[in-house]
């Protein structure tokens, strides 16, 4: 085990291990799962489509894990090889080997990484909440190498994060059950509230996993999620994508869309409705037929 483990102990990485390991088998299609080197650690990724195809990688939000993607995975695999990550600061297979504590840290992180996802190429990059705010990072100090991004449902990046959802989170950093369904419950309303048994499953095993990792990790602090400014929105790459559900809770989705039109209209804005938070999981059918035309452009 690498060494500062985020693991409370060694039994609590077992059973956390274990579990997602089960989590795993449920993986939509065959996948090629590996550990890539990077001055922080070794970061597990898993590849999914045409070994020979356009890279797109795909980055979750905090507290999960490359596993949240399976929704999504097989539209955007049948022309990308797809690499989604769990991200070397937090859930997951990933072993780091040194903190992550500044912003630049995951940009320097993220290019060790895709440097050997997608040696020589460029490569579409996608990221939900917390990890879109790392793409976003990554795009402006290297834009260079971006086919195109994506960002959903961002922390930070357009706007400051509510303070409904602030609290809400603070409530929920003790691992209690009753907690992490309290809150998943509001931030992921919309397939919270859902009757189809698919719907109540994948809420269940969010709820499942979200639990579990708040008993088996250390508590942590994430680097905060910043805001940019007018000209960091302007200055991200061509084509960005800005996709939000309509009852987004961790920020206004209309304050944040009137700024992006306001401030950087080469931005392209789409608002999904019937999502909040949980948009690429209630609507994924919307958001894949969106990333791929994204993705899928010359």
């Amino acid at each position: 085990m690498s060494s500062p483990s985020p693991f409370r102990s060694e039994a609590a990485r077992s059973r956390y291990l274990a579990a997602y390991d089960g989590w795993s088998q449920q993986w939509p299609g065959p996948a090629d799962t590996r550990l890539v080197q990077t001055s922080y650690g070794a970061t597990f990724v898993r590849g999914s489509g045409p070994a020979d195809a356009p890279p797109l990688v795909l980055l979750p939000g905090a507290g999960a894990t490359s596993l949240m993607w399976a929704p999504n995975v097989p539209a955007l695999a049948v022309h990308h090889r797809v690499w989604a990550v769990d991200s070397i600061a937090d859930h997951g297979r990933s072993e780091p080997s040194r903190p992550v504590s500044t912003a630049r840290d995951f940009v320097t992180w993220l290019d060790e990484l895709t440097t050997v996802l997608a040696p020589g190429r460029s490569f579409g990059l996608a990221g939900v909440s917390y990890g879109a705010w790392i793409a976003a990072q990554y795009a402006l100090a290297h834009p260079e190498r971006l086919s195109a991004l994506a960002l959903i449902a961002p922390a930070g990046t357009v706007m400051p994060l509510g303070l409904g959802f602030v609290l809400r989170a603070v409530s929920c950093a003790l691992p209690s059950p009753s907690f992490t369904r309290r809150f998943m419950s509001w931030l992921a309303s919309d397939l919270a509230t859902k009757e189809d048994a698919a719907s109540r499953a994948l809420f269940e095993e969010r709820v499942e996993q979200g639990y579990l990792a708040l008993r088996s990790y250390k508590a942590r602090r994430l680097v905060e999620p910043s805001v940019l400014n007018d000209e960091q929105l302007c200055a991200l790459p061509s084509p960005t994508l800005f996709l939000v559900g309509e009852n987004e809770r961790i920020f206004s989705a209309s304050a944040a869309l009137e700024r992006l039109r306001r401030v950087a209209p080469g931005i392209e804005l789409e608002l999904v409705a019937g999502a909040g938070h949980d948009v690429t999981l209630v609507q994924a059918e919307r958001v894949n037929a969106r990333l791929r035309a994204l993705f899928g452009r010359k």
